[in-house]
């Protein structure tokens, strides 16, 4: 099961085209005609096929792949070993409805989750089909069992878009604008952030790194508790072990410890939404277990199916006790996604969880070195091959290096002091990866790396204006040099 030469001799990054090309202007205009403008698309990327960690849109153009579908395709694009469970499982039927009917392979998948999410309870499964309800489902979840109404997440959180999952996100303000009121009572509370410490407190100074916990934990039980969120009301902390648009921001353990002590002192239930951080991105399952955190409630979702959709909410089975008819699902746990998802968790049992540890120590190192070379990089952080946040360079990465210049070139211009995310989740592919991340990572501090003194603005980089510059900036971007090792 371990991946063919075909995926391992994967085409070099190769732009024939000015970008987008000819094609690709068509599919565009095509697509703004038709298609809802909600969708952000901050690079015109049409798509023709995918291999691996590579990309080839319809004009020719071949580009090495740092979304990875959003963090879906964690063992990269049309695995053959899923895509032969896929085909396998469309040949027998292509679905049932599990809220009404039985197939076996849904149970055999709901046990395997049961046994790699973190703790040793009995545990049940709910299916479902987005991250978005996933969470929407933990919530009800948490609810229907505790009785209580009130919530608490954290700003940075994403949660999804859906009325329910968006009470819940706190991530931009353009995600909830228009909206109304929030269909959830939820309070956010400030994330633990060390490196931009909201309280302005040390790791020394918050008690992160004393028995009582850090403060950004202990406000639940010091401040909200006793002020707007009663604990005999609230029904469920919803958090996220690492969170991802808030930053990539990697907590204290005793951060999520602390959480664990104040929810079961008050009967609060805790919601892990490991939707980005789950099924192998952090190099173990669940980003949980880095912690020795163990929820009542999680989800999971994204790479779960390895480009199909599919979410799971797994909680303590004695917590699980709804009854019929409670919540479900038309196509939640359809057979072809379960059919990807048991092919997925055989290959990341069969060594690609190692490996994604391996790769995401290996691109943390040479980030790190980086940082200790040049003094525009403010933090690297990450866990594995969940990589956090490169501060002070400029833009985030996307799907091709000619974006990657066309962003910050336009953040150098518009701001000199922000964030570039690498989303790695392809990072499974392997030593390939090794050369093509050190030639882009060295090519990018070689173009754009501006001395310290000019980074003088302390304000986070507004993305819908960054990207306005760089749509200005893309036509006049200078060619990028073929990435070889």
């Amino acid at each position: 099961m371990q991946a063919t030469a075909e995926l391992k001799t994967a085409k070099l990054p190769e732009i024939k085209t000015a970008l987008p090309g000819p094609v690709a202007q068509q599919v565009v205009a095509h697509d703004a005609q038709y298609i809802s403008p909600s969708y952000t698309r901050p690079y015109p990327l049409v798509i023709k096929r995918a291999k691996g960690a590579m990309i080839e849109d319809v004009d020719g153009n071949i580009f090495l792949d740092f979304n990875a579908g959003v963090a879906v395709c964690s063992t990269g694009h049309a695995h053959p070993h899923v895509v032969d469970a896929i085909k396998k499982q469309v040949d027998e039927f292509l679905h049932i409805c599990s809220a009404d009917y039985y197939f076996p392979q849904l149970p055999q998948l709901a046990e395997k989750l049961s046994k790699v999410a973190p703790g040793a309870h009995d545990k049940r499964v709910h299916f479902g089909n987005s991250g978005a309800e996933a969470v929407e489902g933990a919530v009800k979840l948490a609810m229907y069992a505790t009785r209580r109404q009130k919530l608490i997440a954290f700003f940075g959180a994403f949660h999804g878009r859906t009325m329910g999952a968006l009470s819940l996100t706190a991530s931009k303000f353009k995600q909830r604008a228009g909206f109304g009121p929030q269909a959830l009572d939820v309070t956010h509370i400030p994330y633990a952030n060390c490196y931009r410490c909201p309280y302005n407190l040390t790791q020394e100074t918050c008690g992160a790194k004393e028995s009582k916990g850090p403060h950004c934990a202990r406000v639940i039980e010091d401040l909200l508790f006793k002020t707007t969120v009663p604990a005999e009301e609230c029904a469920a902390i919803v958090i996220e072990p690492i969170q991802g648009e808030g930053g990539y921001v990697v907590p204290p353990a005793s951060f999520l410890q602390t959480i664990r002590q104040i929810a079961d002192k008050y009967g609060v239930k805790v919601i892990a939404d490991e939707v980005q951080s789950g099924f192998g991105r952090t190099g173990k399952m669940y980003a949980s277990e880095h912690f020795d955190f163990v929820p009542d409630i999680l989800t999971s979702a994204k790479g779960i199916a390895s480009g199909l959709p599919l979410s799971a909410v797994i909680a303590r089975a004695d917590l699980m006790n709804w009854s019929p008819g409670a919540h479900a699902s038309t196509f939640g746990g359809n057979p072809v996604a379960i059919a990807a998802s048991l092919a997925t968790l055989e290959l990341l049992e069969d060594g690609l969880i190692e490996n994604a540890a391996k790769m995401g120590a290996y691109l943390l190192e040479g980030l790190t070195a980086l940082m200790d070379k040049h003094a525009i990089i403010g933090d690297v952080r990450g866990k594995d091959a969940i990589i956090g946040a490169v501060r002070r360079i400029a833009a985030r990465s996307g799907d091709s290096l000619e974006r990657i210049a066309a962003e910050i070139r336009a953040g150098l211009d518009f701001d000199g002091r922000f964030d570039v995310l690498m989303d790695s989740s392809s990072i499974h592919e392997g030593e390939a990866w090794k050369a093509r991340l050190s030639a882009l990572m060295n090519w990018l501090m070689r173009r754009f790396w501006v001395p310290p003194q000019t980074m003088v603005s302390t304000r986070p980089a507004d993305w819908s204006q960054m990207r306005r510059r760089a749509a200005l900036t893309r036509a006049g971007s200078a060619t990028l040099p073929a990435v070889q090792p």
